[in-house]
C-alpha cells in the first residue's frame, strides 16, 4: 500500500460527491496524506454538475475520520491572489505542503460559431493562469521550507481530443500538457516532479445513458472509467516510489478507443 504518512497535499476543484477531485482526496487520505482541498460553488452551480453547499464541510469531516488532518477553502483560480490565498491557508492550518493535485478547471462548451473571446479568457485564468500560478507559488515555498528534500510533487488533470463543441476547453488543457515537461526541467533541482494524467472519458456525474451507450463500446475492458482509477494513479505519483517519473503525461483511460 503506499504510505503518504507525513505529507500533506492540496487539490484543487474537489467540490461534488462523485467528482475525480473528491475521490483524489479520499485516496490520498487513505494513504495517510494530510489533504487541503479547494472547491469554487458558482462554478458547480453554472455547469449544471449539482450544486451541495454542504459537502466540502461533509467531505472534510470524511477525511478527518480517516485519521488525517483536512481542511478546505472557497476560492477562485482566476483571481489573481487565489495562489496566495491558497499556500497561505494551507500554511495556516497544515503546515507546508509537498504534493499538488492541480484538479480545478473551467469548462463551458463553444464550438467555432460561438467561441469568442470572453469564453476563452475565462478557460484561460483558471485552466491555466491561476493553475500555473499556484504551481509557481507551490514551488517557491516548498523550495524555501525543504531545500534538502526531493519529495515534492505537482500532478496535473489534463484532457485531449477533437470534440469541435469545446473549443476552449482542450486548448486550454493542451497547454497544461504543453508546460508539463519544461516545468518538470525546471523544478526538477529543488525535488520537485511534475506529471500530467489524462483519465479520458469518466464517470463522475456527467455522463447520461445515451452517453454510456456510445462510450461502452470504446473501452475494451467492458467499463467506463469512475474517478477512483484516476485517484490510484494520482496517489502512486504523488508517492516516493515515482521519485524517478517526471515530464511525463500519462494516459489512464482503460485502453478507451477514442482520440
Amino acid at each position: 500500500m503506499t504510505n503518504l504518512k507525513g505529507k500533506i497535499a492540496i487539490v484543487t476543484g474537489a467540490s461534488r460527491s462523485k467528482g475525480i477531485g473528491a475521490a483524489i482526496c479520499r485516496s490520498l487520505a487513505n494513504a495517510g496524506a494530510d489533504v487541503f482541498f479547494t472547491h469554487w460553488s458558482p462554478f458547480d452551480e453554472m455547469s449544471g454538475n449539482g450544486l451541495d453547499q454542504e459537502f466540502p464541510n461533509i467531505l472534510c469531516e470524511e477525511l478527518r475520520n480517516i485519521g488525517v488532518n483536512a481542511a478546505h477553502l472557497e476560492v477562485d483560480l482566476s483571481s489573481s491572489e487565489s495562489s496566495s490565498l491558497i499556500m497561505d491557508m494551507v500554511e495556516a492550518t497544515l503546515g507546508t505542503p509537498n504534493i499538488l493535485v492541480n484538479n480545478a478547471t473551467f469548462e463551458s462548451p463553444a464550438n467555432f460559431r460561438t467561441l469568442n473571446r470572453e469564453i476563452l479568457d475565462m478557460h484561460y485564468k483558471v485552466n491555466n493562469s491561476g493553475t500555473l500560478m499556484l504551481s509557481l507559488e507551490f514551488a517557491k515555498r516548498y523550495e524555501k521550507a525543504f531545500p534538502e528534500r526531493k519529495d515534492g510533487r505537482i500532478i496535473n488533470m489534463v484532457s485531449k481530443g477533437p470534440d469541435p463543441n469545446n473549443l476552449a476547453y482542450i486548448a486550454t488543457k493542451g497547454m497544461m500538457i504543453a508546460i508539463t515537461e519544461p516545468l518538470s526541467v525546471g523544478l526538477a533541482p529543488i525535488g520537485i516532479t511534475v506529471n500530467s494524467v489524462d483519465p479520458g472519458p469518466t464517470d463522475s456525474g456527467w455522463i447520461n445513458d445515451e452517453l454510456r451507450e456510445q462510450l461502452l463500446p470504446l473501452f475494451p475492458s467492458g467499463r467506463i472509467g469512475v474517478p477512483e482509477d484516476a485517484a490510484r494513479l494520482i496517489t502512486f505519483l504523488a508517492s516516493d516510489n515515482s521519485g524517478w517519473i517526471t515530464g511525463q503525461t500519462i494516459k489512464s483511460e482503460g485502453g478507451f478507443l477514442g482520440k
